[in-house]
């Protein structure tokens, strides 16, 4: 398989985590959506939550056969587990293929082994504390840290004596996701809350994806009562916007937030609740530390460095793949 230098790379992907996939479409390389009626996980194709760039294509499901494609991108078990032998074909399934992996592992933290077990693949995880935590196999492991984009025009200002929080479903996922948390701050703070289902605990519903992040630079503060998942793009939005972060110092928490210098993270939910007061009482703390926050984020969450990253990847793992070949 010659590289042609000339043109942009071909992933073949699924629908699976719509920001995080239009964060990823901003590399330059040409992405194909699998598509089909009926609302079938992965199947979705180009929404109208994101204004997709000329990149992204959507392609029938009965002529995805007839397509030529350099990679394929797996970022579900049951794309990785079934779909592709039901949509692919035998030569399309023998392409290089990456797993995308979004989550730490669920089971157990410490000893889950992933779905992939294949040499010949790459493993990319979204954050060194999932890295850590799966247990790999045989796969080739990287990290490609998240990268965001918050239009230009969007800058903090607290204005709002409040803070907001953004989790989609926390009425349904419970405890992993701090429903619990969320129910103990909001006794003592005032503090809003969107997102999809949000409004089954007296939240504000969903907010357009392209509007989030004006939508909570009015906010005070963010926070996020998350107690297990991988690092959420609604953190780094929120720091890119300028907005100071409380949260759990879980998961990738304790090397994304710096104590008193882009806001607060403990295991201790009260001393957090102190915190959030504090910044209550003092709308220039809070500027200063979303000052911080968003220094950090501008550093961490570039969005050119994820798309190269992203770029290196797909080009290494075509390169690795030619030389085998060879």
């Amino acid at each position: 398989m010659a590289i042609d230098k000339g043109k942009p790379v071909r992933v073949f992907t699924w629908h699976i985590h719509g920001s995080y996939l239009y964060y990823l479409t901003q590399s330059n390389a040409e992405f194909y959506l699998p598509v089909k009626p009926g609302g079938e996980e992965g199947y979705g194709g180009k929404t109208t939550s994101f204004p997709w760039g000329s990149n992204v294509h959507d392609v029938p499901v009965e002529k995805i056969k007839e397509m030529d494609f350099d990679i394929i991108l797996f970022q579900s078990k049951k794309s990785y587990l079934q779909d592709q032998y039901d949509i692919l074909t035998p030569e399309q399934r023998a392409l290089p293929k990456i797993y995308l992996e979004h989550d730490p592992p669920r089971e157990v933290p410490t000893d889950t082994r992933h779905v992939v077990d294949d040499p010949q693949m790459l493993l990319v995880h979204v954050t060194h504390y999932n890295n850590l935590m799966w247990d790999n196999n045989r796969t080739p492991s990287k990290v490609i840290e998240h990268g965001v984009l918050v239009p230009a025009n969007v800058t903090y200002s607290g204005e709002l004596n409040k803070g907001i929080v953004v989790i989609n479903g926390i009425a349904k996922r419970g405890r992993r996701l701090g429903l619990d948390i969320f129910h103990k701050v909001r006794n003592e703070i005032p503090i809003d809350i969107i997102g999809m289902g949000s409004h089954e605990v007296g939240g504000l519903g969903e907010i357009n994806n392209t509007e989030v992040a004006s939508f909570i630079s009015q906010y005070r503060f963010f926070f996020n009562p998350i107690r297990y998942t991988s690092l959420g793009l609604s953190v780094c939005e929120a720091m890119m916007v300028g907005i100071p972060v409380v949260g759990l110092a879980c998961t990738e928490m304790p090397i994304t937030i710096v104590n008193d210098k882009s806001g607060y993270i403990h295991t201790d939910v009260d001393f957090l609740i102190s915190k959030m007061k504090s910044l209550l009482d003092d709308p220039q703390k809070a500027k200063q530390l979303g000052d911080g926050a968003k220094s950090i984020a501008l550093s961490k969450f570039s969005i050119e460095r994820f798309k190269n990253d992203w770029l290196e990847t797909f080009n290494a793992v075509l390169k690795s793949r030619e030389e085998v070949e060879v």
